[in-house]
């Protein structure tokens, strides 16, 4: 099992999600979170134009998922071909269970 996480600087997680859906990737985690990247997040205008900030963190968007390894490229393939902007890590799952039958394995993704 492996375990991937797609940070989105750009809201492309219904078009992902959908074409996951359509892969029977069942389960997916999405938060919204603050960070910062290479590029700075855009100014933004305050006071009627006159005065300029420049924000330190803009929003993100984090896809987790947990997976068998066999479908990993594709996986990869749908984050990479639906989103627009952002970074993939992928890391490996050494045990998953499931709280309430006691499950282990593949099974319980």
């Amino acid at each position: 099992m492996i375990k991937i996480q797609a940070f989105l600087g750009n809201n492309d997680v219904m078009d992902i999600s959908e074409a996951l859906k359509a892969y029977e990737i069942g389960g997916l985690t999405v938060n919204k979170v603050r960070g910062r990247g290479k590029r700075p997040p855009p100014e933004i205008h305050a006071s009627k134009g006159s005065a300029i900030f420049q924000p330190q963190f803009s929003q993100k968007y984090v896809i987790e998922l947990v997976i068998p390894e066999s479908k990993e490229e594709q996986v990869i393939n749908i984050i990479k071909e639906k989103g627009s902007v952002g970074k993939i890590f992928v890391s490996p799952v050494l045990r998953a269970i499931d709280i309430a039958t006691g499950d282990e394995g593949e099974s319980v993704i």
